[in-house]
């Protein structure tokens, strides 16, 4: 495990085709290629695409975590290119289908995420997430995990804070336009870095849906360090300093996390 806390962090935009696992698997590698990162985000169901119909789709296209064809191709990935992954897929365990991320790198698997916030449909198709939320350690980092609609909630992002995230890692497949933004209101509150990778393009199976890409790399001060446009396929990578998220200070009399009146936040 590296120990440092300058690193390089990215993210992949890609445009899959529904169901078509193989060929999403082999166009994400030949995106990559030529692109070094310490760590690296996908969007939220990024091989298998989006929209299912029903629950009985999504589990024709699930895989257990640890042991599938995507969560297999990742660590043959990561072992192959020394490099941390962080994928958005569909699991399945005990018949129970999950929207699910898998944390992958070069030691093999590490981790995984339920999304506990189902956005819509998501609901017909998907058991609501059912894991602790955790902190993982990626390359000097301590990296939190949240899905797509998850953003909507800022208990999210200031639970994962709490718990001593220097980074969210937010896989996506965002139709809402107002994520990218309120993204940086989540990283100013928390002063944390979060990678949102989302996909582009259109599916067309029960509706139209029309995904907005503008994958982003935030900092704790909310500036966008990288966002990526609204159509096309994009890997994208920046150095970041982890101590800019270790402190916690906006002035030397007031720290964001020691000021909070936990005692007069009661509803």
């Amino acid at each position: 495990m590296k120990n440092k806390e300058l690193i390089r962090v990215g993210f992949v935009q890609n445009k899959p085709i529904f169901g078509n696992i193989h060929e999403n698997l082999d166009r994400v590698e030949k995106l990559l290629d030529g692109h070094d990162a310490d760590l690296f985000v996908f969007p939220e169901l990024f091989a298998t695409g989006y929209q299912f119909k029903d629950m009985a789709e999504s589990r024709s296209l699930a895989e257990h975590i640890p042991g599938g064809t995507i969560t297999n191709a990742l660590i043959a990935l990561a072992q192959k290119t020394h490099t941390y992954f962080i994928a958005g897929l569909s699991e399945i365990e005990a018949d129970q289908v999950y929207n699910s991320s898998v944390i992958v790198g070069p030691e093999g698997y590490i981790g995984k995420y339920r999304k506990i916030h189902l956005f819509d449909t998501e609901k017909v198709c998907f058991q609501v997430g059912n894991l602790p939320l955790k902190i993982y350690d990626i390359a000097g980092a301590k990296v939190g995990v949240m899905i797509c609609f998850d953003w909507r909630f800022p208990e999210m992002a200031r639970t994962l804070a709490l718990m001593g995230a220097d980074l969210i890692a937010h896989p996506s497949n965002l139709v809402l336009p107002h994520c990218p933004q309120a993204m940086i209101t989540r990283c100013l509150e928390n002063r944390i870095f979060a990678v949102t990778a989302d996909r582009a393009g259109i599916e067309n199976r029960t509706e139209s849906l029309k995904f907005i890409g503008q994958s982003q790399i935030v900092d704790p001060d909310g500036n966008i360090l990288v966002r990526a446009s609204e159509t096309e396929e994009e890997v994208q990578v920046v150095n970041i300093n982890l101590e800019k998220a270790r402190e916690k200070f906006l002035t030397p009399h007031n720290h964001i996390f020691n000021d909070r009146r936990e005692d007069l936040y009661r509803s």
